[in-house]
């Protein structure tokens, strides 16, 4: 009797289960359906806001850099012509140019010359170091070549290209060409200078400016040959590319960065 009570039971159970309505084991199964699609709904929408979240900081680090590069170069020098070099021009021989240079930031700034021709044309001086409001003319001088037999003289197209470079340097201290190969990621291009030649027997707002400018530049030059009373700052001697002053900082600069190697080893 036990054994068939127990049998009904299970029968009861299984029958019971079996008797359930239609309706009540769909809403089971689509009960557990919808929690799953909630919970896959739910993972999809977080990836989504994750990938959202992504876009949105590498679209705006895009927009930012491009921004920055599409910003102006912020000057540290002011020149004076901006971006020109005039020469007088006078085939066979060596002819000067002038260019006014300030320090407009409000720290020191060092600047440094090159050019596309270093065999036939150098600058004096060839680099400094100015402070804050401080300015200079440079002296730039340069070799004219011949014209060719089929060329006008003053429609002949110099290639040759100047470039003057800034570097912010920490205070007061002696100027020497190693800075910028030190600090490269520093270095900022102020300006290109393209030659425009003058023609020497025609007077021109450009040529009276830049026999001005040459006229300031030799006074300044002679002033600074004068013996100082007192070390003020650096002295520009003779006309060479690289003078004798320079040489010694620069070799003081050598033997004193030897030293600190070895104090470093």
């Amino acid at each position: 009797m036990a054994v068939e009570a127990e049998k009904s039971g299970s029968d009861g159970k299984v029958w019971s289960f079996c008797n359930m309505p239609f309706w009540q084991t769909r809403n089971a199964s689509s009960s557990s359906s919808s929690s799953l699609t909630s919970i896959h709904n739910g993972h999809l929408q977080n990836q989504s806001n994750q990938s959202v979240e992504h876009l949105s900081v590498h679209s705006s680090s895009t927009v930012s850099y491009v921004a920055k590069s599409l910003l102006p170069t912020r000057r540290r020098l002011r020149l004076d012509p901006p971006n020109k070099l005039f020469f007088p021009y006078e085939p066979g021989k060596q002819v000067r140019s002038a260019i006014g240079i300030k320090n407009t930031s409000k720290s020191h700034v060092a600047f440094k010359f090159q050019t596309t021709a270093p065999k036939s044309c150098y600058m004096r001086p060839p680099g400094g170091i100015l402070a804050p409001g401080e300015s200079i003319i440079a002296t730039v001088f340069k070799f004219v070549e011949p014209p060719e037999s089929n060329e006008k003289p003053l429609d002949q197209k110099s290639r040759v290209k100047f470039k003057i470079m800034s570097l912010k340097v920490k205070g007061e201290m002696d100027y020497v060409p190693e800075l910028f190969e030190e600090q490269k990621d520093q270095v900022a291009v102020e300006q290109i200078m393209r030659v425009i030649f003058l023609d020497p027997e025609r007077p021109s707002p450009a040529m009276e400016k830049l026999k001005r400018q040459l006229a300031e530049a030799e006074a300044a030059l002679e002033a600074r040959k004068k013996p100082p009373a007192e070390d003020t700052g650096p002295r520009i001697v003779g006309e060479g590319l690289v003078i004798d002053e320079w040489k010694e900082r620069r070799e003081r600069y050598l033997a004193r960065q030897q030293v600190e190697g070895v104090d470093s080893v």
